[in-house]
């Protein structure tokens, strides 16, 4: 497996902890830390390979409330409570990736939560995650291509 979805992996089983667990208490991030390094010690990963896990866990919590209005925004049909909590997270991963950090190339980013959404969740999870990262990914480009082409006509 490789170490960026290794990584993925862990977040996504951190992720799952947290919000499990966030109905009966707010977590720490001293306490998502140790959940993190936890997860990548059960999964295998060597001691310091857990950087991008920890970076997806805390950009995801620290922008949930934007995160979260994308996934209701491009899967109105399901309300956020209603997504199983797998797929919200394999969700939130994903639309971090490719609305918020930016970090990974979107195809990279959807590819990868449908393959963790296959791995983790039920047999149409793969379907659902790959129609709303799409559908974000479609808007994203959108805006990209809108504004390029501005500044073309502005040279």
């Amino acid at each position: 497996m490789a170490s960026r979805h290794l990584s993925r992996t862990i977040a996504l089983q951190t992720l799952y902890e947290w919000d499990f667990s966030r109905a009966e208490k707010e977590l720490d991030k001293n306490e998502l830390i140790e959940i993190v390094k936890r997860n990548s010690e059960e999964f295998g990963m060597l001691d310091g390979d857990n950087k991008f896990s920890e970076e997806l866990v805390f950009g995801i919590i620290d922008n949930l409330d934007k995160i979260d209005n994308y996934i209701k925004e491009y899967a109105p049909q399901w309300p956020l409570e209603q997504i199983t909590s797998i797929d919200r997270n394999i969700l939130r991963i994903g639309v971090y990736e490719l609305a918020v950090s930016k970090n990974t190339p979107p195809k990279v980013a959807i590819n990868e939560a449908i393959e963790v959404a296959k791995a983790f969740s039920g047999i149409s999870s793969g379907k659902f995650v790959n129609g709303v990262l799409g559908a974000i990914y479609e808007k994203i480009k959108g805006k990209e291509d809108a504004e390029n082409k501005n500044e073309q006509s502005k040279s």
